[in-house]
C-alpha cells in the first residue's frame, strides 16, 4: 500500500482538510469528527485502493483500513494539520451542532456519566446497606457509627460536580485543572454560607452589582457540566488572545474569571432551574398517569440498550434521586427490564437441545439478572428474537406494576438482583418489597411468553455450519482439503466460539476486514494462536496484530468499541515487533471494566489478508479452550 497516497485520497474525499475537526483512530479504523459529513464521497472512499470500508456510525466517519491503519494515521498527519491530539477548540464544538442532536446527546451524556458509575454505584450500595441495617435496627441511625458510614456514603453525591467536572472536562477537551477549579467555585464553604444566609434573611448576593443565585450546587448535575461546556469554548479565546510570553498566567486567569463570573450569574441558576423542570415535570406525570412512563422503559429498554441511545435516559434517573431523593421511572422500570432479559435466555437454556446455547443461555442470562445485559441481549435475546419479544413483554408489564404502586429507588447502581437493597430508604422496606415483587413479575411473565413462542428450531438454524466440519470425522472431500492447510490458527482465548456475523458491528460482521471467528471470553487472557511476530499494538491496548511465520495477519479485538475505555483494564504482555510461540501470553483485559463501561466483550478473530489466501474454514460455534484448532487455511 502506498500510504501517502492512500492519506491524500483518503482527505480529498471526505470533504477534504478544512472539513475534518478530529481524528484518531483505533485498531482497524480511521475515526473522523466530520464539520459536515455531507460532503464526505463515501462510494468513492471504500473504492481507494487500502481502503476496506466506509461506515457513518455514532455521530463518526469511520473509514476501515485494517492493520496499516497507524501508517495511513501517521502519513495523514504529516500531510495535514488535523485536530489529531483531542485539543480543545471550537472545531470540536462546531463538529456538535452539525451532528444529529440525538447522537451528539447520546455521545456526551455516555462520555460525561460512563467513567463516575463506579462511584456513584459505590455511594448508593453504601447508603442501601446503612438503611438496611437501620431498618433491622442493627445500627442504631443517631450512633456515631452511623454518622461516619452515612458521610463517606454521601460523599460522591455531595461532591458530584467535582467528579462531572473531570469527566466533562474529557469529553469537552478542556483542562481538568480548571474544570475542578470550576467545581470548587461552585461548593466552596464560605459560598455555601452566603447562599444559607440569604436564604434564612431574604437578602441576596451581588458581585459587582450583578446578582448571584442563591442556590445551592451540592449533588447538582446540569450546572457543572454548563459550566465545562463554557470552560471549553472559553479557555481556547484566553490562548488566542494571551501572549506566549505571558499566556502560562493570563490563559487560566481569564478562563477562570469570565467562566467563575458566569457561572454563579447565569450558567448555574439556569442549570438548576432545568433540573427543577425535569423533576417537576416527572412529578406531573407521576400524579397524572404514573405508570405510563415505566411501561414504556421496560418495554423497549432492550432495544435502547442494543443502539446505545439508554445513555439518553439514565442521567435522568440520577437527577431525580439527587432533586427529590428518588427516582421511579428509569430504575425501577430498568430493573423490571434486565429481569425480563434474564429469564428469557433462560428459558432458552431449558428449552434448547443444543449445549452451547444452553450454556451461553444461562451464564449470560444469570449476568443479565444481576444487571450487565449486553451478553445475553447480543448474545441471545437479538440473536434468536423471540426472547427478545418475551423480554419485552415482561418488561412492560413490570415497569406497570412498578409505575402504579410508585416504586421509589434511592441510590442507583446496576439494576438487577445485587442492587435491590438500594430500593431501601425512608426508613421502610415498602419499596423494597414491592421491587422484589415487580421483578418477579416481570420474571413470571417473560418465562411463559417464552417458553410459549420460543421454537427450538430457532437454534438449530442458528447454529448451522457455515463449512463443512474440518474434525477428522467430516467428508472425504473435507478431509483432503485439510490434509492440505499450509496454516492453523487455535483459539487465543477461552469461551464461547460465535459465527464472524453475530458481531454487533458490521465493519466485522459482513467480513470487511477479512474471514474469521468471534469469541465471548470467558476469562482475562489472550494467547498467541500461532508462532510468528507482533506486527501491531494500540495505546488503546484492546486489540492486537499478530503475522505467523506463514504469512498470515491476524487481528484479534478484544470487545466492540473498547478504544473508547483508552486502555483501562487493558495490559499488554509483549513488544511490537516481538517473536511468539503458540500459546504465549499477550494480552489481558478486564472483562467486568468493559461490561460496566456498556460495551460487548464478543471479541472478533479475523485473519486480514484474506484475500490474498485461499480456502479459509472455519469451527461452528462451540465451547471452545485455548489451543483448540478454530481456523484452516488451505493452500
Amino acid at each position: 500500500m502506498d500510504y501517502k497516497e492512500t492519506a491524500k485520497n483518503i482527505i480529498e474525499n471526505i470533504g477534504g482538510e478544512d472539513n475534518v475537526s478530529y481524528l484518531y483512530h483505533c485498531a482497524t479504523r480511521l475515526r473522523f469528527n466530520l464539520k459536515d459529513s455531507s460532503k464526505a464521497n463515501t462510494d468513492a472512499v471504500k473504492k481507494i485502493p487500502g481502503v476496506m470500508g466506509a461506515v457513518e456510525k455514532g455521530g463518526q466517519y469511520q473509514v476501515i483500513v485494517g492493520s496499516d491503519v497507524g501508517s495511513v494515521f501517521r502519513e495523514i498527519n504529516n500531510q495535514y494539520d488535523l485536530n489529531t491530539e483531542g485539543g480543545s477548540g471550537n472545531d470540536s464544538q462546531e463538529t456538535q451542532e452539525d451532528k444529529s442532536f440525538l447522537n451528539t446527546l447520546i455521545d456526551t451524556l455516555t462520555g460525561i456519566f460512563t467513567p463516575i458509575l463506579p462511584a456513584i454505584t459505590a455511594s448508593g450500595m453504601m447508603k442501601a446497606v446503612l438503611s438496611l441495617l437501620v431498618v433491622f435496627k442493627w445500627v442504631d441511625n443517631q450512633s456515631l457509627n452511623y454518622q461516619i458510614i452515612n458521610f463517606m456514603a454521601d460523599s460522591a453525591f455531595y461532591f458530584l460536580p467535582f467528579l462531572l467536572a473531570v469527566s466533562a472536562a474529557n469529553k469537552f477537551k478542556t483542562n481538568q485543572y480548571l474544570a475542578l477549579m470550576i467545581a470548587g467555585i461552585y461548593q466552596h464553604p464560605n459560598f455555601v454560607a452566603m447562599v444559607q444566609q440569604a436564604n434564612e434573611s431574604g437578602g441576596s448576593i451581588n458581585l459587582f452589582g450583578l446578582p448571584i443565585g442563591t442556590v445551592g450546587y451540592s449533588s447538582t448535575v446540569i450546572p457543572i457540566i454548563l459550566s465545562i461546556l463554557l470552560l471549553s469554548y472559553v479557555e481556547p479565546i484566553a490562548d488566542r488572545v494571551s501572549h506566549k510570553s505571558v499566556k502560562f498566567f493570563t490563559k487560566p486567569l481569564i478562563s477562570i474569571t469570565v467562566v467563575g463570573i458566569l457561572s454563579l450569574v447565569i450558567i448555574g441558576p439556569i442549570g438548576h432551574y432545568i433540573s427543577d423542570l425535569i423533576s417537576n415535570a416527572i412529578v406531573s406525570i407521576e400524579n397524572i398517569a404514573p405508570w405510563l412512563v415505566p411501561t414504556i422503559i421496560g418495554a423497549i429498554f432492550p432495544l435502547l440498550v442494543s443502539t446505545g441511545t439508554h445513555y439518553g435516559i439514565i442521567p435522568i434517573g440520577i437527577n431525580n434521586r439527587l432533586t427529590n431523593g428518588y427516582d421511579t421511572f428509569v430504575y425501577p422500570a430498568n430493573l423490571a427490564s434486565n429481569i425480563s432479559q434474564g429469564v428469557a435466555a433462560m428459558a432458552v437454556g431449558l428449552k434448547t437441545k443444543n449445549t452451547e446455547v444452553k450454556s451461553l443461555a444461562f451464564s449470560s442470562g444469570l449476568t443479565a439478572v444481576l444487571g450487565i445485559t449486553e451478553p445475553v441481549l447480543f448474545g441471545i435475546n437479538l440473536r434468536f428474537k423471540t426472547p427478545l419479544y418475551a423480554a419485552m413483554v415482561g418488561g412492560g408489564v413490570g415497569g406497570l406494576f412498578m409505575g402504579i404502586f410508585g416504586v421509589r429507588n434511592f441510590s442507583g447502581g446496576s439494576p438487577g438482583l445485587l442492587t435491590l437493597p438500594s430500593y431501601i430508604g425512608e426508613d421502610t422496606l415498602r419499596h423494597f418489597y414491592l421491587a422484589i415483587a415487580g421483578a418477579a413479575i416481570a420474571a413470571a411473565v417473560t418465562f411463559i411468553v417464552t417458553m410459549i413462542i420460543y421454537k427450538d428450531e430457532e437454534a438449530a438454524e442458528e447454529i448451522q455450519e457455515v463449512t463443512e466440519n474440518i474434525d477428522e470425522d467430516t467428508t472425504t472431500e473435507t478431509n483432503a482439503a485439510v490434509a492440505t492447510a499450509s496454516v492453523e490458527i487455535v483459539s487465543p482465548m477461552n469461551g464461547h466460539l460465535r459465527q464472524l456475523s453475530d458481531v454487533p458491528d458490521e465493519v466485522f460482521s459482513q467480513g470487511i476486514l477479512g474471514q474469521g471467528v468471534a469469541i465471548i471470553p470467558t476469562d482475562d487472557t489472550v494467547y498467541a494462536p500461532f508462532n510468528g511476530t507482533v506486527t501491531a499494538l494500540f495505546d488503546s491496548k484492546h486489540a492486537i496484530g499478530l503475522t505467523s511465520d506463514d504469512g498470515v495477519e491476524l487481528l484479534i479485538h478484544v470487545g466492540i468499541d473498547t478504544v473508547q475505555m483508552n486502555g483501562e483494564g487493558f495490559a499488554y504482555a509483549v513488544e511490537r515487533d516481538q517473536k511468539i510461540t503458540v500459546g504465549q501470553p499477550l494480552l489481558t483485559f478486564n472483562i467486568e471494566k468493559i461490561k460496566d463501561h456498556g460495551y460487548s466483550i464478543i471479541t472478533p478473530v479475523v485473519v486480514t489478508n484474506s484475500n490474498d489466501l485461499n480456502d479459509i474454514l472455519t469451527v461452528s460455534s462451540k465451547q471452545i479452550t485455548v489451543g483448540e484448532d478454530i481456523i484452516k487455511i488451505i493452500n
